[in-house]
């Protein structure tokens, strides 16, 4: 097959081009620039998106002697990760902006150029698993090395997308045996230490990075029952389940720490209270989308057994889920997602995997989160 190998500059990505060379593809390695001013990106920890990322994307295609290429694509990535990024902390809500990355960036923009080219698969580093069924449908699974599986960020992939994605490392046992690989072929790579974190806040401060980016607006901290007992510098700074740095002017009745419950940004109000109401026992999520082709039940609105994950190095936790049509006459359908073990947390705009078994179902984005206890009250 003709492939088009990401190429991040990092060690998975080279061994996972060297993997697909050495099963006789024709391979051609591209990076992807994703700004315009590279240097103000992750430097300290070398990222996945900065000039010295490039630059060892090109000394790994040149070892293995394939071409290289680089993509701009910063404009799409500013306004389909970062400015998305921007605008769902201004909702209140807590994005994933890897998810929207592979989603909108490696696996549609960078797919979409691909096969134009004549290109027939996108190969990248991802560590994750496309098994074939009886009927030759692609489905999603989990990699041999739970520890490094990386199917959760690439539940977004839809089935369309997965006839054309390839990953070389799917079977890999271990992180240690790719940095081995490396050596053995003389990626310069090899030592390379991983990425971590958001790749366009460059020194990690995420909510010093909004504070520039979003309008911050003084208002009220309010308990469960809605009694005001603080002030706040501005809601879209808080992020559900955050305990450290609230300033309450009001102790808990219990004298045991209040977290964030939930932030409403219409009202500009942050609800705080005790941990054990951050408990959810039922997600709802919009934006659903299938990895491969759906089971038999979504069809049918039955409900199924699944195991739901909602961070990417989260444990997956038993779950009955369904779909549900919309009843406000809105041509959209939401996923209901009831947790057998309650999850804490659980934030707006995060993103919830569903799982039966190591394949990947599908995924939605959150956007209701509900306590059976707190709705108690």
């Amino acid at each position: 097959m003709r492939v088009l190998a990401a190429m991040s500059g990092g060690v998975d990505s080279a061994v996972a081009a060297a993997r697909a060379v050495e099963a006789g593809h024709d391979v051609v390695g591209v990076h992807l620039a994703l700004s315009r001013m590279p240097g103000t990106l992750r430097t300290g920890s070398r990222g996945c998106c900065t000039i010295e990322d490039s630059r060892d994307a090109w000394r790994a295609c040149d070892v293995l002697g394939i071409p290289y290429y680089v993509w701009d694509f910063s404009e799409r990535f500013k306004e389909d990760v970062v400015q998305d990024f921007i605008d769902e902390y201004a909702a209140g809500r807590t994005p994933n902006p890897c998810m929207r990355c592979n989603e909108r960036i490696k696996f549609a923009a960078l797919l979409e150029k691909a096969i134009a080219l004549g290109f027939d698969a996108v190969c990248t580093g991802h560590y994750a698993k496309v098994i074939e069924d009886d009927d030759g449908n692609r489905e999603l699974h989990r990699a041999a090395d739970w520890a490094k599986d990386q199917s959760y960020v690439l539940g977004v992939l839809t089935h369309e997308q997965l006839k054309h994605s390839m990953f070389p490392l799917a079977d890999t046992p271990s992180k240690a045996e790719v940095r081995a690989e490396a050596e053995r072929r003389g990626l310069s790579v090899a030592n390379k230490p991983d990425s971590h974190d958001i790749c366009f806040i460059p020194d990690g401060d995420t909510a010093g990075w909004l504070a520039e980016k979003i309008d911050m607006t003084s208002g009220d901290i309010v308990d469960e029952t809605g009694a005001k007992v603080g002030e706040h510098p501005g809601a879209n700074a808080f992020t559900v389940g955050q305990r450290r740095g609230l300033k309450l002017g009001t102790p808990a009745a219990d004298g045991k720490p209040r977290f964030v419950l939930e932030i409403r940004p219409k009202e500009n109000k942050v609800v705080v209270g005790p941990e054990a109401l951050l408990a959810i026992d039922e997600i709802r999520g919009i934006k659903v989308s299938w990895a491969g082709l759906p089971i038999a039940e979504v069809e049918t609105g039955a409900e199924f057994d699944c195991h739901a994950q909602v961070r990417a190095h989260g444990d997956p936790v038993p779950a009955t889920a369904w779909v549900e049509s919309a009843t406000d006459g809105a041509a959209r359908n939401q996923l209901v997602v009831r947790l057998a073990t309650p999850l804490r947390g659980v934030a707006p705009g995060q993103t919830v995997v569903l799982y039966q078994g190591s394949r990947v179902l599908g995924q939605a984005t959150i956007d209701a989160a509900r306590s059976l206890q707190r709705a108690a009250l």
